[in-house]
């Protein structure tokens, strides 16, 4: 493929080999999930118990997808607490959030943060949450016949990034 970059007013025409990445997507919350899709293959994990194991997962999934000889792209739910939340709750959601940011920084994965409403607009889902829940789980397990509500928005988030064309380099 040709990438046109204009410089200094002329256009500058380089060849870029764009590759199809392997994702790593992340639902931040304590009952989210961590996904990794590369191929046909597709790898969900409920979120775990501690930064460490977070850390972990994240790395052998990162290596699992490059032994099979394909650049990772990470994708991360961009969430917020909401007024309504307990204070404390509120806190631990954004803790878990920084600490997944940090996790990818650490392993050097770019990634990209679509919000809840940006990746749900394609599955046309019930406006009742716990609908919503129910359908993304029946989404994620026509993918992945392990999905639990743990891991279906991670897969679903896999999902947009690859329906939206995610490539590498990002």
């Amino acid at each position: 493929m040709v990438h046109q970059q204009v410089e200094g007013g002329r256009v500058n025409k380089k060849k870029v080999n764009y590759l199809v990445p392997a994702l790593i997507t992340i639902d931040p919350g304590q009952s989210g999930g961590i996904c990794a899709m590369f191929d046909d293959k597709l790898i969900a994990h409920k979120c775990p118990k501690t930064p460490k194991e977070m850390f972990e997962i994240t790395q052998k999934l990162q290596w699992t997808c490059k032994s099979n000889g394909f650049p990772v792209l990470g994708i991360i739910e961009k969430v917020h607490a909401f007024p309504t939340d307990a204070r404390s709750s509120a806190f631990k959601f954004g803790k878990n959030f920084g600490i997944w940011i940090g996790i990818l920084e650490s392993l050097s994965i770019k990634y990209e943060m679509v919000t809840p409403q940006k990746w749900q607009k394609q599955f046309e889902l019930p406006k009742n949450k716990q609908q919503r829940k129910k359908e993304l789980k029946m989404i994620a397990k026509e993918f992945y016949p392990k999905a639990t509500l743990y891991t279906a928005d991670a897969i679903c988030i896999g999902l947009w990034g690859k329906n939206n064309g995610l490539i590498w380099p990002p």
